[in-house]
C-alpha cells in the first residue's frame, strides 16, 4: 500500500519536477547546468586515463624512441595532455548551453584562451628536454649555450602565448608594442649597464671563455668556480664557499685565466743544496730527480710538456737546483698528492746521495781585534756595588780573517 501511495505521489509531482528542471536561470535551465557539471566531472575523472592513451599514441608515432631525451619529452607532455579532456568538455558545454549571445561569446573566448595556453604550456615544458639533445655536440653547443637557449626560448614562448591570449580577447598587441618602443628608448638610456652586461654575456658564451664548473680567475675581480652563467651576471663560488655575482661586462672586458682548460699542471721549485756537496753528488741528485719524473706516469714528459732539472745558480746560502715539470692531472687534489710524493722521493734521494739541503745562514768575518786586555763585562763602580769586582779577561784574540758562522 505504501509503495502504491509513493508511486501515485511521484506521478502527481512529475509535472512539478519537470517545471523545476526546465526553470530558466539567466537563459540556462537547471537541467543544462546539471548536465554541464556532470560533463566537467567526467572530464576531470578521465584526465589520467586520456593522458596515458595520448602518450601511448605519441610513443607509437615516434616509432618507440627509447632515448633518454625522447622519454623526457614525453614525460614533460604528460601534464598538458591530461588537460585535453577538460578542453573537450568546455567545447561540448559551450555548444549545448543555451546562452545569450554575449555570454556565449565570453565562454567561447575562455575556451579558446585555455586551448592557446595549453598549447604554449606544452611547448614550454618540452624546451628543456628538447635542447638537451644538443648536449652531445660539445664542440658547438656547450652547457652554457644550451642554458641560454632554454631561457631565451621560454621567454619567447611566454611572450607569444600572452600575445595570442590578448588577441583572442580583442586586445591588439601591435599598438602596445609601438608605445613600448617609445618608452624603451628612454629606458635604454638609463639601462645602458644592463644591455652592456647582456651583450657581454652573449660574447662570453660565443667565445666559450669558460663553462659551468670551470675554475677561473680575473685579477682584482674574482677567483673561484663558475656555477651559473646568467643573462646579466655570472655566479662564481669562491674557494671559501662564498658566492660572488659578477656582472658579465667585468668578465668580458678584463683578462681572464681559465685554469680548468690547462692541459697539464706545473711544478716549479728551486731546491737549495749545501755548498759542501761535491760535484758528483750534485750530478747524482740532478740525474736522480730527472729519472724520478721521467719514470713516473703521473708526470708529462717531453714533447708533451717541458721538463728541466738543472744546477742553476750559486745562492747566498746554497747551490740552487731548478726543477720545472708538469703533472698530467690538472685536478688540484690529485696534483697535491703527486707533489707530496715527489717531495718525499727527493728527500730520500738527497739523503741517499750523502748531501743535504741548505738553509739560510750568515757568516761574519773579523778583520782585526783591539790590542791588550779588556774587562768584560765592564766593572761597576765600587762605591755603587758595595765591593770591588774583579774584571773578566776577554778571550784570546782570533787570527785575522777567521770566520764565525751564524745559522
Amino acid at each position: 500500500m505504501e509503495t502504491k501511495a509513493a508511486s501515485r505521489n511521484f506521478v502527481a509531482d512529475w509535472p512539478t519536477l519537470l517545471q523545476v528542471w526546465r526553470h530558466d536561470l539567466g537563459g540556462i535551465t537547471i537541467g543544462q547546468v546539471a548536465l554541464a557539471g556532470l560533463i566537467l566531472a567526467l572530464a576531470l575523472a578521465a584526465r589520467r586515463l586520456v593522458g596515458r592513451i595520448l602518450l601511448t599514441i605519441l610513443r607509437r608515432w615516434t616509432i618507440g624512441d627509447k632515448t633518454p631525451a625522447g622519454e623526457n619529452i614525453l614525460a614533460a607532455l604528460a601534464a598538458p595532455l591530461r588537460f585535453v579532456p577538460i578542453l573537450i568538455a568546455l567545447f561540448v558545454i559551450t555548444a549545448f548551453l543555451d546562452l545569450p549571445a554575449g555570454a556565449k561569446d565570453v565562454l567561447a573566448d575562455i575556451t579558446r584562451s585555455l586551448v592557446a595556453a595549453t598549447f604554449f604550456w606544452a611547448l614550454f615544458t618540452i624546451v628543456d628536454p628538447a635542447f638537451s639533445l644538443l648536449h652531445g655536440d660539445r664542440s658547438i653547443f656547450n652547457e652554457a649555450m644550451v642554458g641560454w637557449a632554454v631561457r631565451v626560448s621560454r621567454i619567447v614562448l611566454l611572450s607569444l602565448g600572452a600575445a595570442v591570449v590578448l588577441e583572442i580577447w580583442g586586445i591588439h598587441v601591435g599598438p602596445i608594442l609601438a608605445g613600448l618602443g617609445l618608452v624603451g628608448v628612454a629606458v635604454a638610456l638609463g639601462a645602458q649597464d644592463l644591455f652592456k652586461n647582456l651583450i657581454a654575456g652573449i660574447f662570453i658564451i660565443g667565445e666559450q671563455r669558460f663553462q659551468t664548473r670551470d675554475w677561473i680567475r680575473v685579477d682584482g675581480v674574482v677567483e673561484g668556480t663558475v656555477e651559473t652563467i646568467g643573462l646579466r651576471t655570472t655566479k662564481v663560488r669562491r674557494f671559501d664557499m662564498a658566492p660572488v655575482f659578477v656582472p658579465n661586462s667585468k668578465l668580458a672586458d678584463n683578462a681572464l685565466t681559465n685554469f680548468s682548460q690547462m692541459t697539464s699542471r706545473r711544478i716549479s721549485w728551486t731546491i737549495g743544496l749545501e755548498y759542501s756537496a761535491t760535484v758528483d753528488q750534485l750530478r747524482d741528485v740532478r740525474d736522480g730527480i730527472e729519472a724520478l719524473i721521467r719514470n713516473n706516469p703521473d708526470f708529462a714528459a717531453p714533447p708533451d710538456a717541458p721538463l728541466f732539472v738543472r744546477i742553476a745558480d750559486f745562492g747566498g746560502s746554497s747551490i740552487d737546483l731548478m726543477l720545472y715539470c708538469f703533472t698530467r692531472s690538472t685536478d688540484w687534489g690529485e696534483w697535491l698528492r703527486i707533489r707530496e710524493a715527489l717531495v718525499l722521493e727527493i728527500k730520500a734521494l738527497v739523503e741517499k746521495v750523502g748531501t743535504g739541503f741548505a738553509f739560510p745562514s750568515q757568516s761574519i768575518y773579523v778583520e782585526s781585534w783591539p790590542a791588550g786586555e779588556e774587562a768584560y763585562p765592564l766593572p761597576r763602580d765600587a762605591s755603587a756595588a758595595g765591593a770591588p769586582q774583579k774584571p773578566v779577561t776577554a778571550p784570546a784574540k782570533p787570527t785575522p780573517g777567521a770566520s764565525v758562522a751564524e745559522g
